[in-house]
């Protein structure tokens, strides 16, 4: 049985610990709903953005024109995995998922005879892909200077993204991140990007579709449009994992408060035991000495 000094040392500690946790799962709120208006913001441009993309795409077909970032280069033998995570943890299992999820995906491809590059964002995705699969990266994107995720840091991962497609390196282009739902839930999610895929615009509510001329022709409109769109899903993704993050942080950090609030409970309850055990002996002592005179 540790004696009363280590037990209030301990309980000292843990208290400690448990001001830390407070106070980030205070920070992570008080980001979440920054970072959570903003994903939630991005999501009609997004989805409107892929919806024109996508009658675009099925207007043009795979007709010769098509443009490589729709049709492809004909091939799907390279693979190249867009891996997104944060750049700290304490998260719970959000950058595990991720990361969970590319490594399946890997695993599929490299049973399919395929070749597989991974290009990380955030360095705790890269700590937790490189013991298994640290021969198959190509890059890494360092965001942790980054204060708020901006457009730009969108299209700088993009033109990389590109640069690669357009040497050769790679077939296909998919980017994993996690979805925010809620602040308890966030859902690990694989994403092709190149060649794009996007789907056909569906009917209005009336069950009338809508029909737009375009000027020029959906070809010209599609080279010019496909790398923004490249850009927007991976600036969505990041905005999407950037509320995850803060969602899972704070809840992990609840969790930890209460832990750490059960644990204090529990090393109160035992130090005041040892304590009267200790008292007790003592006037066991004092009443064996009287006695004894």
């Amino acid at each position: 049985m540790p004696n009363l000094k280590d037990l209030k040392n301990r309980i000292a500690s843990v208290k400690s610990t448990r001001k830390i946790t407070k106070a980030m799962q205070m920070v992570a709120a008080a980001k979440l709903r920054r970072a959570q208006d903003a994903a939630e913001a991005s999501r009609p441009y997004t989805e409107r953005f892929n919806a024109v993309m996508g009658a675009l795409a099925a207007s043009v077909g795979d007709s010769d024109s098509a443009p490589k970032l729709l049709a492809g280069n004909g091939s799907d033998q390279t693979h190249l995995l867009v891996v997104m995570t944060a750049e700290r943890g304490l998260c719970g299992g959000f950058n595990a998922n991720i990361a969970k999820l590319a490594k399946q995906h890997a695993e599929k491809l490299k049973g399919e005879g395929k070749t597989v590059k991974i290009l990380t964002v955030g360095k705790k995705g890269r700590d937790a892909i490189k013991r298994e699969y640290g021969d198959l990266f190509v890059g890494h994107v360092d965001l942790s200077e980054v204060k708020r995720i901006g457009y730009g840091d969108a299209q700088g991962i993009a033109r990389d993204v590109l640069a690669r497609f357009d040497g050769g390196e790679f077939d296909v282009a998919t980017i994993f991140y996690a979805k925010f739902v809620n602040v308890v839930s966030q859902t690990p999610t694989a994403q092709q990007i190149i060649p794009a895929a996007y789907e056909a615009e569906g009917d209005d509510s009336d069950g009338a579709s809508t029909l737009y001329d375009y000027e020029p022709d959906e070809e010209a409109i599609l080279a010019d449009l496909l790398p923004r769109g490249v850009a927007t899903q991976i600036f969505a993704a990041l905005l999407e994992n950037g509320a995850s993050e803060q969602g899972a942080r704070m809840s992990a950090m609840d969790n930890a408060t209460r832990n750490a609030g059960e644990m204090i409970d529990k090393l109160t309850i035992e130090y005041n035991r040892s304590r009267q055990a200790v008292i007790t002996n003592e006037l066991i002592e004092i009443i064996s000495g009287a006695e004894a005179l």
